[in-house]
């Protein structure tokens, strides 16, 4: 199976912290859940492909993919790609990310 995995909120803290003189978060202040990362792992220890995926920069403009690769390093975790530029969004209605059946109940 192929995982596709949020950063921010996700694996590690969601992140407010602004950057100096900046309206923009500063992702390097993340701090990384390590036993949600610990689950993922196993998952790829298991043979899934996993694949992280960060909205980190898509209002900014700011290249966080060299940031976001070397802490994914240090925090230990498994995966076989990285993507930014995952689009910002308030809601993500997919058949495959949640129950369609409990998201339209009571419509």
């Amino acid at each position: 199976m192929i995982y596709m995995v949020d950063i921010d909120g996700t694996i590690c803290e969601q992140q407010t912290a602004r950057e100096k003189n900046s309206e923009f978060p500063d992702y390097s202040l993340s701090k990384p859940y390590k036993d949600r990362i610990a689950q993922i792992n196993k998952l790829y220890d298991e043979g899934h492909q996993i694949q992280y995926w960060t909205a980190r920069g898509t209002v900014s403009g700011i290249d966080w993919y060299e940031q976001t690769v070397k802490q994914l390093r240090d925090w230990g975790a498994k995966y076989h790609r990285v993507s930014v530029g995952k689009p910002h969004y308030d809601i993500w209605v997919d058949d495959k990310a949640i129950e369609i059946d409990n998201f339209f109940q009571g419509s």
